[in-house]
């Protein structure tokens, strides 16, 4: 289908539409995609057949319509030739090998940017400003290391964050020279440490490993964004596998990301493992048909058995900031007497655990406790050194799980 739709320019917009794709393409500067023009013909399309009339596609629409095609074909033929794929395997091979040399110089000069640092004082941090942070990060994505790029923009960010900066600054410079190290003598890791090494430094890999089908229960969805990209996080929990997984879908600023799974659903899919120690990361495959009542919470445990959890999590990962996990009885305690803090005390247990401080961890903290209403609820969330995120909440007895994100 194809249209010209009257905008603000003295030229209308020129609108097509490829219905087998579906696909689109309009000539309006609109960065939304599809545009509304694209969406108006579809609603007009759809409404009455007759409103679009068949007809001569104009040559404008017509090429556009013949490239798609002439793509097509080429995908499906793809590379001929017998000698195309060992050549592919080779080229990828000397990038690889390009990109971990770049990788290693990058490492390197963070490691005496580090030492330059310590040298001069962790509490002389804040002269510079954010300017010097976001220098050296810059420096880290020349060396196609994103991840080395955000660990050092999270630095940047700490001189300013309050009392009791300079001690968290060690803290972190410290991890972030163990990552360092670790990426320097990766040869020398276990594979599966090293391929968490490689992750964590932001070298893309690929799902590994025989899929996993189950009938997985969404346990929580959230966003997180920054200037260039919104992340979206999928917990899962396998109801024969007793596995849980990580879902993680990337939208670019300002867009969602294309998965969308509600709480409280169960899907019968197939799920691929990512490679490393320790991570839950997975990618979704086909999926088969979805669950019709809820399956009330994963099997949890008490406060104490969530930090030993990941406490045993930071062996396989020593990055890893917080661990998936379930307690089966907290309260909510809110702050009192001027504190800030709220807390999870564990009615099975004598520990109770701070809730991760922080707006994105509190957003739901007043619903948490009016779910509780004193009582005590099974709760899912991620246990991590800054405390406990809380994210999904079930009363006692109840089947269905309230997302508090």
């Amino acid at each position: 289908m194809w249209g010209l739709c009257k905008g603000s320019g003295s030229k209308p917009y020129q609108a097509v539409i490829d219905t087998s794709g579906p696909a689109c393409k309009c000539s309006c500067p609109s960065r939304k995609f599809p545009c509304k023009h694209a969406v108006g013909l579809l609603l007009l399309w759809s409404a009455d057949d007759r409103a679009v009339p068949a007809g001569t596609a104009p040559e404008w629409a017509e090429q556009w319509l013949k490239g798609r095609r002439t793509r097509a074909t080429t995908a499906e033929s793809g590379p001929t030739g017998a000698a195309s794929g060992p050549v592919d395997a080779e080229a990828a091979r000397r990038r690889a090998a390009k990109r971990a040399e770049r990788i290693t110089a990058g490492a390197t000069e963070l490691e005496q940017r580090l030492a330059d640092l310590l040298r001069g004082g962790i509490a002389a941090a804040e002269r510079p400003g954010y300017g010097l942070w976001e220098e050296t990060a810059a420096r880290m994505v020349d060396a196609q290391a994103p991840g080395l790029a955000g660990l050092v923009r999270e630095l940047g960010a700490i001189p300013g964050s309050g009392p009791g900066w300079p001690m968290r600054l060690l803290e972190e410079c410290a991890l972030l020279h163990l990552l360092d190290r670790a990426w320097l003598d990766r040869s020398a890791l276990p594979e599966q440490l090293a391929a968490t090494v490689r992750s964590r430094v932001g070298v893309p890999a690929a799902p590994q490993g025989p899929a996993i089908r189950d009938r997985w229960q969404v346990l929580a969805q959230y966003d997180t964004a920054d200037a260039k990209l919104t992340t979206r996080r999928i917990w899962l929990y396998g109801r024969e596998s007793h596995r849980t997984a990580q879902i993680l879908d990337f939208g670019a600023a300002g867009r969602a990301p294309g998965i969308a799974l509600p709480v409280g659903l169960t899907i019968d899919a197939d799920l691929t493992p990512y490679p490393g120690a320790g991570r839950l990361r997975a990618a979704l495959g086909e999926r088969y048909g979805t669950g019709a009542t809820p399956d009330g919470p994963p099997p949890g445990g008490t406060a104490t058995e969530a930090v030993e959890r990941y406490g045993r999590a930071l062996l396989d990962d020593p990055w890893l900031e917080s661990y998936p996990t379930t307690l089966n009885a907290a309260i909510p305690i809110p702050p009192k007497d001027g504190a800030e803090d709220w807390q999870l005390a564990d009615l099975e247990g004598e520990l109770a655990l701070p809730v991760t401080p922080g707006a994105a961890a509190r957003a739901g903290l007043w619903r948490l406790a009016a779910v509780s209403g004193g009582a005590p609820v099974t709760v899912f969330g991620e246990c991590g050194h800054r405390g406990f995120t809380p994210l999904t909440a079930w009363p006692r007895g109840a089947k269905e799980g309230v997302a508090l994100t």
